[in-house]
């Protein structure tokens, strides 16, 4: 009985965490840091094409790989077989208003992800190997200091915990 009733209050939390509360920090924090940043995202979409056309690339300049497989690889974290299935069954269950929906949330998401990856190359670290490493991470430790150590490690760990599944 007792396990039945913790199995519905854990059920009944994770229902309305994932609903209301999730859409408005997600789409809200990314709709706010869209107008903090003047919409410098969106408004240097045509600079972030040349650099993938190779329009920048210098085969002198130092690091390991150009734009576009770095672009590559940063996709390939982001996009899986689950976000694929996902807008599949969104246009099934949604419609073709789920098509409009995904596109406004996904130009609001990718102010979040702009801002993501800028703090992760403003505050990258080297490993014990002298490489460049970047995340959530090093800019917790780097950019926030010492004392929130805890919080990178959390990340760390519920990242290697529940980042497979």
């Amino acid at each position: 009985m007792f396990l039945q009733r913790l199995a519905q209050s854990i059920v009944d939390f994770s229902d309305f965490i994932w609903s209301y509360p999730l859409l408005i920090l997600l789409l809200g924090g990314g709709l706010f840091l869209l107008i903090y940043s003047r919409f410098t995202p969106l408004l240097y979409l045509r600079h972030a094409l040349a650099l993938l056309s190779g329009r920048y690339d210098d085969p002198d300049e130092p690091g390991q790989i150009n734009h576009y497989q770095a672009l590559s690889t940063a996709i390939s974290g982001f996009v899986g077989m689950g976000n694929v299935s996902s807008v599949a069954v969104a246009i099934v269950t949604g419609g073709p208003g789920a098509i409009f929906w995904m596109w406004i949330t996904a130009l609001i998401g990718v102010t979040t992800q702009f801002f993501t990856s800028s703090l992760a190359v403003m505050y990258r670290g080297r490993d014990s190997n002298g490489e460049l490493q970047g995340g959530p991470m090093y800019y917790i430790v780097n950019g926030m200091g010492k004392q929130w150590r805890f919080l990178a490690i959390f990340f760390s760990f519920f990242g290697i915990d529940f980042g497979f599944l």
